[in-house]
């Protein structure tokens, strides 16, 4: 299919126009009277289930009979001759890819869509044994109430561990401990044949098995399950304290931004847990240092509960700030920082919801917030389906620090949306799909954008052809999740294929399981 002829050259009509400003505009007038209910409702119903679960500790035995099922689903695709791929059953409107995926139609769907439970919590190890379905928001819920967080733990509610296993997690935590996959200890996976294993790292290994194991825990992150299927993750845990204490830091140039967080973002520093900046347009930017805290210590220091339904969406809470003073202090509740940017999914709900953040729909309506963003996904019609795939932007790429100046000049030039998510993390040394061409370790940022584009000239795939490139010259990455239109020899350029090509072949996965190309590319995507 050639999509940038079938999907974007070819101009609207006067009436697609029409309905489309109608659809875009006033969306809102079907998201705020059902969506903002029904999603208050799921995340009510689910909580309390959840509440549930943990008070009968009926999830380890649980986990038991999934896993089983989902072995006996393997056992007879084996049998049957394995005439198709495998995919996990999870509807494409759960993912939190705004595409849907077009390489399940005639695939045998797995079973693990019902893995949505915290096993174990093990304070002597300091871990946590998890199913893939778990969500940032259960996380949080269950461990900080008990003195503990994950050292990375991203912002939306609704990213899942599997997601951020085989997809990608970054997180203002991440200067210091990586990416989402650095923090994850052992996978619990299934194999196409059936087999259970669970795998770890092990620098030492010896034996024939220890290896296998220790090659496919390296060769999972970022494959979108194309090799096995996740049913368990053990991740570690930290002691946490009961509030962040936030400093904002005002820059007014872009080289002041991109000077100031190479030097924020020590990991080695005593004093800073969180590091994260927004850059609100090419000049304006603010960069945001935390630590953990157990609160004040006068009563002039200020808390702010910015979770709460009534407050401002951060990002404008932020901006406001910067206007006011070159910099501020304040005192944020842990659960509230981890998820600031979720009751506006960053700064996306501002074009669902254009008055979202007016104070009188705050206080009146802001406890319903978030519609979820797979109900959103699922109910967005074709027509403005076509909107967005010529304006709209989500992408996250990951560079090296170093290349942070002309990076955002890059897509000021190419996109020009603010506010850009600015997020440095240490990206290890190690096998797998993310290894460094160079033998050593390096400071990365996530250069996030979000949302929709007036920019002229603006061409999804040209456009995000000039992006991918640039990120290839400078060592970078593109997170999958987004519209990915580089051909297969570019995307073995970017990522480090020959890991996961060994363990495809020596795991009887070519047979079974989709290339990951395949799975991610902008053809197979609708």
């Amino acid at each position: 299919m050639d999509i940038e002829k079938d999907e974007e050259d070819v101009p609207p009509t006067r009436w697609e126009n029409i309905v489309e400003f109608i659809m875009f505009r006033f969306r809102w007038l079907f998201v705020v009277p059902f969506l903002l209910p029904l999603s208050f409702l799921f995340n009510t119903v689910f909580d309390i289930r959840n509440r549930l679960i943990h008070l009968v500790n009926s999830a380890p035995n649980a986990h038991v009979r999934k896993v089983n099922y989902i072995q006996e689903q393997l056992k007879e695709w084996n049998e049957n001759g394995r005439k198709t791929k495998l995919v996990n059953a999870r509807p494409g409107w759960l993912t939190m890819s705004f595409r849907f995926p077009l390489y399940k139609k005639n695939a045998t769907k797995i079973a693990t869509d019902k893995l949505f439970d915290i096993l174990e919590l093990d304070v002597e190890r300091m871990t946590i044994k998890v199913e893939p379905g778990v969500t940032m928001g259960q996380i949080s819920r269950y461990l900080i109430p008990r003195g503990y967080t994950l050292p990375v733990l991203p912002e939306l509610d609704d990213l899942t561990i599997g997601g951020l296993i085989n997809g990608c997690g970054v997180e203002s935590g991440s200067f210091r401990h990586g990416m989402f996959q650095h923090i994850c200890e052992q996978f619990e996976v299934v194999m196409s044949s059936g087999e259970l294993r669970t795998v770890g790292p092990d620098p030492g290994a010896k034996t024939k098995e220890a290896k296998e194991g220790n090659s496919l825990f390296y060769a999972i992150p970022w494959s979108q399950g194309t090799i096995c299927f996740l049913t368990a993750a053990t991740i570690k845990i930290i002691p946490c304290k009961k509030y962040v204490k936030l400093t904002y830091k005002k820059t007014s140039t872009l080289n002041e931004m991109c000077q100031s967080l190479t030097t924020d973002s020590d990991r080695f520093a005593d004093n800073v847990d969180f590091v994260e900046a927004l850059q609100f347009d090419k000049n304006k930017g603010c960069i945001m240092l935390g630590e953990f805290s157990d609160g004040p210590d006068t009563d002039e220091e200020v808390i702010n509960p910015i979770g709460r339904w009534y407050k401002k969406w951060f990002y404008t809470h932020v901006e406001d700030l910067i206007n006011k003073r070159k910099e501020s202090v304040e005192y944020i509740p842990l659960r509230d920082y981890y998820h600031r940017h979720s009751r506006s999914i960053f700064w996306e709900l501002r074009d669902i919801v254009p008055f979202g953040n007016n104070v009188i729909f705050r206080y009146l309506m802001g406890w319903l917030c978030p519609p979820k963003i797979a109900f959103l996904k699922a109910t967005t019609p074709n027509v403005l389906r076509k909107l967005y795939d010529r304006s709209h932007v989500l992408q996250d790429m990951l560079i090296p620090l170093e290349n942070l100046e002309e990076c955002v000049t890059l897509f000021d030039e190419e996109v020009e949306i603010y506010p850009l998510w600015l997020c440095p993390f240490y990206l290890k040394y190690q096998p797998g799909l993310m290894r460094l061409k160079n033998a050593t370790s390096k400071m990365y940022v996530d250069v996030g954008a979000y949302g929709v584009t007036t920019k002229k000239g603006y061409h999804h795939a040209r456009t995000t052809r000039t992006l991918e490139k640039y990120v290839i010259s400078v060592n970078g990455f593109q997170m999958t999740y987004a519209d990915i239109y580089m051909p297969k020899a570019e995307y073995a350029e970017m990522f480090d294929r020959t890991l996961y090509d060994w363990k495809r072949t020596t795991e009887g996965c070519l047979d079974a399981f989709p290339d990951i190309y395949d799975k991610i590319c902008r053809n197979n995507r609708r």
